[in-house]
């Protein structure tokens, strides 16, 4: 008896009908009007401000008579590039940034590596650097404030007098303002970024460290040829996650210089703030925004694109 060939139990993707792949929409009707909702939402409270801003910025705005603004064209934009501020905000805003990864990017990399290589106590440490993330961050501010403070009674002040140093104007002083806002800004973000780091160390095989042990490697060969190569593609991802939070600044000046020492500590968005709710003209900063939304959009593309990287 002639034997019948067999039926190939998987199909290749090739012979899938088409048609599967088509979204249903009456099948999915349902779930699309429940999400009608948060789609409306959405659209009047995010979109909707969006394109007004885009409109305002064409504008001379008047907020109390929404008829009486006139449009202008690209008035407003030819004032926010004559403006002296506007190189300066952007200047500072790339100083934060290189600053930014001098003396806060490798920060949370080192504690969590060394929390890593701990043999006891990991989680008593996990907490204890996680709290300054827990503190509002207004509070940390102001707690800082007092700690940079130039009078007497400033404490880190005293510390430099103690160690036989001089008393120093750590918010007041063009060359120590920066550091000191982003050393604030490090100790309030390294906690929650540290611990990231130290979920991407928990999927590293420990074969690897044990056979690197075998071999006699040390542990700095360990953290070097082992985990920080493991760590890279995280650390790229989170460097420019990083670069969008440094460009929006803005809590920071505000509270401790007001922009100063002279222009110092102007920033974008501290600028925009300043242009629409100080100075009442909200054509300028509505065009600053669109300019500060084009430069972020542009930094989240590269972060889709590194992500997307990164995971393939």
């Amino acid at each position: 008896m002639m034997a019948l060939p067999l039926r190939k139990e998987r199909a290749d993707a090739s012979d899938i009908p088409h048609h599967r792949n088509r979204i249903n929409w009456r099948e999915q009707f349902v779930a699309y009007l429940f999400l009608l909702p948060a789609l409306a939402a959405f659209a009047v409270f995010a979109w909707w401000p969006i394109l007004n801003s885009i409109v305002m910025s064409f504008q001379q705005v008047d907020l109390m008579d929404a008829g009486a603004s006139v449009w202008v064209g690209f008035r407003n934009y030819e004032r926010m590039f004559a403006d002296p501020t506007f190189a300066a905000s952007w200047r500072n805003s790339f100083e934060f940034a290189g600053l930014s990864i001098l003396i806060g990017f490798f920060i949370p990399v080192l504690v969590a590596v060394l929390v890593n290589e701990m043999r006891a106590a990991k989680s008593f440490f996990r907490i204890v650097y996680f709290l300054p993330s827990v503190i509002p961050p207004l509070i940390g501010i102001l707690v800082w404030q007092l700690i940079y403070s130039p009078q007497p009674g400033g404490l880190l002040n005293q510390v430099v007098i103690g160690l036989g140093g001089t008393r120093a104007g750590w918010l007041q002083d063009a060359a120590l303002v920066k550091p000191s806002i982003l050393v604030i800004m490090t100790w309030g973000g390294f906690g929650a970024t540290m611990l990231i780091y130290l979920a991407a160390l928990q999927d590293l095989p420990i074969e690897l460290y044990e056979a690197a042990e075998i071999d006699g490697a040390h542990p700095w060969d360990r953290v070097r040829f082992i985990t920080m190569p493991y760590l890279r593609p995280t650390m790229l991802v989170l460097l420019i996650v990083q670069i969008l939070g440094i460009v929006q600044i803005f809590m920071e000046p505000l509270v401790l210089t007001e922009g100063g020492p002279g222009q110092a500590t102007m920033t974008p968005v501290f600028t925009l703030y300043r242009k629409g709710f100080l100075n009442g003209d909200y054509g300028l900063a509505a065009a600053w925004s669109v300019l500060l939304m084009i430069v972020l959009g542009a930094l989240s593309l590269v972060y889709l694109r590194v992500t997307r990287a990164v995971q393939q």
